[in-house]
């Protein structure tokens, strides 16, 4: 699961790095989430619902990349929500 940041969006991706493909994936450029600004409370939202997506592909087990990105504000709220839908990392 590798996040990606910016000042306008925030984008998700969880990917099978054994044959490279992405398996889920949610960003504020969706027309369901265009909305949501790329802060805690768009993070939560975000991380909320691409759990409900990997729970739904029977995905239980992620590893979390970060990007670079500090592990606080967004990236935490993410991660927090993502775990609170039942997600391990």
């Amino acid at each position: 699961m590798t996040v990606t940041r910016s000042n306008y969006n925030l984008s998700v991706q969880v990917i099978n790095d054994d044959e490279g493909k992405t398996l889920a994936a949610i960003s504020t450029l969706e027309k369901e989430f265009a909305a949501l600004k790329p802060n805690i409370d768009g993070a939560t939202k975000l991380g909320e619902v691409l759990g409900k997506r990997l729970q739904d592909k029977k995905i239980t087990t992620v590893v979390f990349d970060r990007n670079g990105y500090l592990y606080h504000g967004v990236v935490k709220a993410l991660a927090d929500a993502t775990r609170k839908a039942g997600i391990v990392f």
